[in-house]
């Protein structure tokens, strides 16, 4: 059997049409909407500042950055916890990548300040193991779907930044998933430390509770200031 091409979905939906820009270039200061259960990416120059907004509080978004130019170099979990000595980042910290260089800087958290660096996104093998036996929207293809929006194709599936997720961490190891604590309204803000293509997707988890219970996923949305 070939080996899967890991820049292609296994389904789509409408975050192949959700580019804000051919190449992804935001417009600065415009407010824009993720879809609920969809994904966006943006291309950001050093000194800018994206802005990831949760309007209803209880929608998660898998975030990912990469260096633009070479997608090979991207944020990287395990190294961003070997950088932190921790796994909760923090307002001040630096994303590192890959290769150990800061790509973005976490400037504003005005929720809890409870997020995951520690869970894969959702995938199309994640819902099947979940039940589903049909297509279900998921994490992974909305980044290869944004990526694919702008032009660009997915290097890898990297462990997702999820902003807002809640999976508390036991002293035995032990992980649970939980409703996010966020409130309505909360955002997280990022400098662009260097050149970077950073994607977000709305994640659409409706089989647990890390989107909430008793609600459906949401939109997001984000904006782009200037230095």
């Amino acid at each position: 059997m070939p080996a899967k091409d890991v820049a292609q979905p296994d389904g789509t939906n409408r975050s192949l049409d959700l580019a804000v820009s051919p190449d992804g270039t935001p417009e600065p200061g415009r407010t824009y909407t993720i879809e609920a259960r969809c994904g966006v990416a943006v291309r950001l120059y050093r000194g800018q500042t994206l802005s990831v907004i949760n309007p209803s509080g209880h929608q998660v978004c898998d975030f990912w950055v990469f260096a633009n130019g070479n997608l090979q170099e991207y944020l990287s979990m395990a190294h961003l916890h070997t950088s932190l000595g921790s796994i909760f980042p923090k307002v001040g910290d630096p994303l590192v990548s890959t290769e150990r260089r800061t790509l973005m800087t976490i400037t504003e958290d005005s929720s809890p300040g409870v997020h995951d660096t520690v869970i894969a996104s959702c995938d199309h093998a994640r819902y099947r193991e979940l039940g589903c036996a049909d297509y279900h929207d998921n994490c992974a293809d909305n980044l290869r779907m944004a990526l694919m929006a702008i032009g660009l194709s997915a290097p890898a599936i990297p462990a997702p930044f999820n902003l807002w997720m809640n999976v508390p961490v036991a002293a035995d190891g032990g992980t649970s998933f939980e409703p996010p604590v966020a409130r309505p309204g909360d955002r997280m803000s990022f400098r662009a430390e260097a050149e970077v293509i950073a994607a977000m997707s709305a994640c659409p988890q409706d089989l647990t509770p890390v989107n909430g219970v008793g609600v459906a996923p949401d939109i997001l949305q984000f904006t782009v200031s200037e230095a």
